[in-house]
């Protein structure tokens, strides 16, 4: 369900993968990441043709979720340096093969596709002006290094990235920077937005920025402990469990154990200089 925020800003909270918007300015529409589902691209695609053409996509990060359906839309993309070079490098046999599993439907979708990258970057900021509205974009590392949320200030709209993840339990990656992360909350809550439109979960406001900060928090503490009292990898992962603070996310108890057990992994390998 498309959700509208102001007479210019609309926004999809109900689909799998992440939320997306688009922004109507007077010279055409601006994308904020696009759907991961062929099918939801497409349905996209017709509904923002009837307010005028993608003039460009942002992607606020690498991950399929956020820019697969790039390849769907006319735009020049834009994102972080490290997001293109992630995307350049991503196999689409991977995605084509997730979409075997998770919604068939799509395949009739993607017979020559590949992964459409940003053709402008950023490393640390940037300004976008189109018509009478301003994007301001600023690489905020966290939930990969590449995060790059984007505040419009002629709508006090604030898109966080996965940097936000409202009651969802977040992915702690690989890739993530967890005190970096920390660190770009806090940044986060400088900026004079009313809406803000987190990666997953449900919309919100600033307010939600230090609870996001306190379960981040929260993650280190309970790793950090477990080192203290001497356990595995193995055993913190089989101890550790937060997933009663997220009762938003809608994913299967199976995603939430494996999204934790990847968690716990992270932080514990960075914690003991892994």
């Amino acid at each position: 369900m498309i959700e509208k925020l102001s007479d210019n800003v609309y926004v999809e909270t109900g689909v799998r993968g992440c939320n997306h918007s688009f922004v109507i300015t007077t010279d055409g529409v601006v994308m904020i990441d696009t759907p991961q589902y062929p099918t939801d691209s497409v349905k996209w695609r017709e509904e923002i043709a009837k307010f005028g053409p993608v003039r460009y996509i942002i992607n606020t990060e690498p991950h399929p979720d956020h820019c697969a359906g790039n390849y769907f839309f006319e735009g020049t993309v834009i994102a972080h340096e490290g997001t293109r070079q992630t995307i350049l490098a991503n196999p689409v046999q991977s995605y084509l093969e997730m979409l075997k599993q998770t919604d068939p439907p799509s395949l009739s979708l993607v017979q020559n596709y590949s992964f459409r990258p940003p053709t402008i970057t950023l490393t640390d900021k940037m300004t976008l002006y189109l018509g009478k509205h301003t994007f301001q974009l600023a690489n905020f590392p966290g939930h990969t290094p590449f995060q790059v949320p984007v505040y419009v200030p002629e709508e006090k709209i604030l898109f966080s990235s996965d940097n936000v993840t409202n009651n969802v339990l977040p992915y702690i990656s690989a890739n993530a920077l967890p005190l970096a992360w920390i660190e770009s909350l806090v940044k986060m809550q400088n900026f004079d937005a009313k809406v803000l439109v987190p990666g997953h979960g449900n919309l919100c406001d600033k307010s939600y920025i230090p609870q996001m900060i306190a379960l981040m928090k929260l993650w280190l503490k309970a790793v950090a402990d477990a080192i203290e009292k001497g356990m595995s990898l193995e055993e913190a992962q089989d101890t550790i469990d937060l997933r009663d603070k997220y009762q938003g996310s809608g994913r299967s108890p199976e995603r939430m154990a494996q999204t934790q057990k990847m968690n716990v992994k992270k932080i514990y390998e960075m914690l003991k200089g892994g």
